[in-house]
């Protein structure tokens, strides 16, 4: 089932380990079939040096296994909440990588400080809320997709493709797996590059309105010039 979806959500796994971003088992990349309904995702705990296409796990929208003889990622609800709510992204990613999980901890959302930021992120990626208690004892993973969904109210998912939950770490998502691990790869080194300047320089300012969307638009605008046709 979903062949070709289970060997693009493998690969997309894959990638987080060949560019450092995840330890051991940490860490999760899905897809979905919208035409289908249902969202391949790793499985919970598995090394990522032994998974294949036939160990993904096959679930609907409502979180019900269809097929995979692991458990899911456990953290397949909050996967689950994206897609439900931002229905254009077919990919979700979730890591743990060091610059970003460091901004999420510190609850600071990053600046667009430069074009490498601009080329990807329309503006700052954002930082959610502090989960409440009762959110974190009761529906956890649910309630962090939740916190994400409240976090883009009035904000466009496609020109933020990602962001930091505050003290756990950062999601990021796009119209595929591959594109969501892409987006998960740049947002590590927009951490830490962020990290770096104000290192450099407290007082860097952000680019300008202008610029910042010059850079965002010339690759995903209407009007896009940036690569092949």
């Amino acid at each position: 089932m979903l062949e070709q979806l289970r060997e693009e959500v493998l690969e997309a796994n894959l990638q987080l380990v060949r560019h450092n971003l995840v330890l051991f088992t940490f860490g999760n990349a899905s897809g979905v079939s919208r035409q289908d309904g249902l969202v391949v995702i790793k499985p919970s705990g598995v090394p990522y040096d032994s998974m294949r296409p036939e160990d993904l796990v096959v679930t609907d929208l409502e979180g019900r296994t269809i097929e995979g003889r692991f458990r899911p990622s456990s953290d397949l609800p909050t996967h689950l909440a994206l897609y439900r709510a931002f229905r254009s992204i077919g990919g979700v990613v979730h890591t743990h990588s060091t610059h970003a999980t460091a901004w999420a901890q510190a609850r600071r959302e990053i600046p667009c400080l430069g074009t490498t930021h601009a080329d990807t992120f329309r503006g700052s990626v954002p930082v959610t809320a502090a989960m409440e208690s009762a959110e974190i004892e009761a529906d956890y993973e649910w309630n962090t997709g939740q916190a994400i969904v409240r976090r883009f109210a009035g904000a466009d998912p496609a020109e933020l493709p990602g962001v930091l939950v505050a003290g756990h770490g950062p999601f990021t998502w796009g119209s595929t797996a591959a594109e969501a691990a892409h987006n998960a790869v740049v947002l590590e080194e927009v951490a830490r590059t962020a990290f770096l300047t104000f290192s450099l320089n407290p007082q860097a300012p952000p680019l300008t309105s202008v610029w910042r969307d010059k850079h965002f638009l010339r690759k995903h605008g209407p009007a896009a010039y940036y690569g092949q046709k």
